[in-house]
Parts: C-alpha cells; sequence; structure tokens
C-alpha cells in the first residue's frame, strides 16, 4: 500500500533559538518578554559588550549590538524587529491585534517608543543643561503617551501585554531606575501621569513580566557604578 502522506515541513520549534545578549539592557528584556510570552524555550548566551564575542560579530556584523536572536542558523537583529519575527513564526499568544487599524495604532506606539525613549538613556549619559534638555524631552514623551496613548485601556492593545507594552516597558522600567541613579529629582510623578501610572504597576504585575523583570535594587546599584565609572573616565 502506497504512502501518500506528504513529507512533514521541518517544525519551527525543532530549530533551536539561542539570545545573545547581556543584562540588564532593556532591548535584551524585550526579547525575553516575547519569547517567554510565546512559551518558547531559549538559550541565552551571554555577551561581554566591552569585548564582543566572535558570534556576535558574526552574526550582527552591520551594528556589532545586542540582542541577536538565532533561530537554528538564522540570525535577527534589533530588538523590536525581533518582537515582530517572534510573533509571525509562533501564532499562539499573538502580540499585535486582529484588526488592521489597531496593528496600526500598536505598530505607531512601537515606533513613538524607539523614536522617543532614546531621552532615557540620554537621561543616563547627561549632566548641567544637557540633563535640563533630555530631562524636558522625555517629560514631552511621557505626557504624550499619558494623553494619547492609552485611553481607559488596561495595556496599550486592550486586555494582555502586546507589542507596544514590550516596547515602553522597557523604557519606562528603566526610567524608574535611572531618575533614582541620576538623583535629579522625579520625572514619572504619580499625579503627573496617573494612566501611565496604573499601566506600569498592571505591566509589572502580568506573570510573565513579573517572572522576568531584573531586581531593581540590583540595577540601581549595576547605573549607579556605570555612571561614577562614566564620570572618572571624563
Amino acid at each position: 500500500m502506497k504512502n501518500h502522506h506528504k513529507p512533514l515541513r521541518v517544525s519551527v520549534m525543532a530549530e533551536r533559538v539561542k539570545l545573545l545578549g547581556a543584562l540588564p539592557s532593556p532591548f535584551v528584556y524585550r526579547v525575553i518578554w516575547a519569547l517567554k510570552l510565546k512559551a518558547i524555550p531559549y538559550e541565552f548566551i551571554e555577551e561581554d559588550i566591552t569585548n564582543k564575542s566572535p558570534l556576535l560579530l558574526k552574526y550582527n556584523p552591520v551594528h556589532k549590538k545586542i540582542p541577536v536572536l538565532l533561530h537554528g542558523d538564522k540570525p535577527v537583529c534589533e530588538s523590536m524587529i525581533i518582537v515582530e519575527y517572534i510573533d509571525e513564526m509562533w501564532p499562539q499568544n499573538p502580540l499585535l491585534p486582529n484588526d488592521p487599524y489597531e496593528r496600526a495604532l500598536a505598530r505607531f506606539w512601537v515606533k513613538f517608543a524607539e523614536d522617543k525613549g532614546s531621552s532615557v538613556w540620554r537621561l543616563f549619559r547627561a549632566k548641567g543643561e544637557e540633563l535640563e534638555k533630555t530631562t524636558k524631552e522625555t517629560l514631552e514623551m511621557l505626557q504624550n503617551v499619558e494623553e494619547h496613548g492609552l485611553g481607559e485601556k488596561k495595556f496599550f492593545g486592550g486586555d494582555s501585554v502586546g507589542m507596544a507594552d514590550i516596547a515602553f516597558g522597557s523604557v519606562v522600567y528603566w526610567l524608574e531606575v535611572i531618575e533614582e541613579v541620576v538623583g535629579e529629582g522625579v520625572i514619572f510623578e504619580a499625579h503627573k501621569f496617573p494612566r501611565l501610572h496604573a499601566w506600569i504597576q498592571n505591566f509589572k504585575q502580568a506573570p510573565v513580566i513579573k517572572e522576568n523583570l531584573p531586581d531593581r535594587d540590583w540595577m540601581v546599584t549595576f547605573f549607579k557604578r556605570r555612571r561614577e565609572a562614566m564620570a572618572a573616565s571624563a
């Protein structure tokens, strides 16, 4: 009797998933959250960003930066591009809504986080006039999200953590640490940004996120040391 079954396609899960990163990079955590939300097993390969490995240089020869996702021998670079790849490759627990307009809105806020969230990383390095300018830019970014991003929703896309939440979670959680390290007063005040404050609490309490957040006290110590080392070398 002939076998008419077609050859089975190799499962996407059969190809091993590896993540090249360094902690506590917010960009690496974006990818970790996406992988965990999808329940995808992966191997984490710790990189030393002051002494980049041949593996990192091989798989991200253009930017030479973390994170890099390896799916089998295929590298994907840039954190939110990796998150989109994960969402398309593993459709369970989708990170984007079904509705095309809602998807467009989510992508808008992801791009906004990418474009404007960089003020938070500049805040860490800034002092004097540059610190004032960067603080103002960060406040404007937060105000825009407060007024136009969330409405009355629990998360950007509704009732569950999605792509825009992953993009902003890595901005706001790190901002709370960085403003403490810089020590020039609180930027992210609850009375000024009530919706964003409620949102970040919901985000941090979502089970998968809660289990995969870097410890805040450890981060404060880590970034204080980094800032002191930067001041000493300057």
